[in-house]
């Protein structure tokens, strides 16, 4: 079963660990297909029809995106406001056509996790910020998963931190 990894951002070519995850993604084109946002739409003019299309023809869906002030890039809520439409994905008999799909999100984080505590900088733990996620998935019947949140990448942008991300990235969509 072949996974669709969506991922949005916004300057893939000064990324350091999101471009590593779709490098490695690639080397794996019989398990895993890359569909990048931003390269896709560079004038945010989305193919609402070739989206559908394309979600209803995998089983698991993940987002990959960094996470940029506390959400996802703006086009990535612009593709769920766009894509994500009543009588398809949900409100009517003949929608919920993403149900029982797997979904989940796989996020770059550069703040270490303790961050992202109640007693932490941010107060808020990454699921208690994921819930939009969450409940959208849910409310269109997905099959939601926990999240994959690689955190600390503002602390080390070394080569070995970067690269002791990728099997456990992999190992994560594998077991999806």
């Amino acid at each position: 079963m072949k996974t669709l990894v969506i991922v949005t951002h916004p300057d893939i070519e000064k990324s350091v660990i999101n471009k590593k995850w779709i490098d490695e993604l690639k080397k794996y084109p019989e398990k895993y297909t890359v569909h990048q946002l931003y390269e896709a739409y560079p004038d945010g003019k989305i193919n609402v029809a070739e989206e559908q299309k394309m979600m209803e023809s995998y089983d698991k869906i993940v987002f990959q995106f960094p996470f940029y002030w506390f959400s996802s890039p703006p086009l990535l809520k612009q593709w769920l406001d766009e894509v994500i439409l009543y009588g398809w994905a949900y409100g009517s008999t003949s929608g919920f056509k993403l149900a029982g799909k797997k979904m989940s999100l796989a996020v770059t984080a550069g703040i270490d996790e303790e961050a992202y505590t109640a007693s932490g900088v941010y107060k808020y733990t990454m699921d208690e910020l994921f819930r939009p996620y969450e409940l959208t998935f849910d409310y269109i019947k997905a099959d939601y998963k926990e999240p994959f949140v690689y955190y600390g990448i503002e602390r080390d942008s070394s080569d070995e931190w970067i690269n002791r991300s990728v099997p456990m990235y992999l190992e994560f969509l594998d077991n999806l």
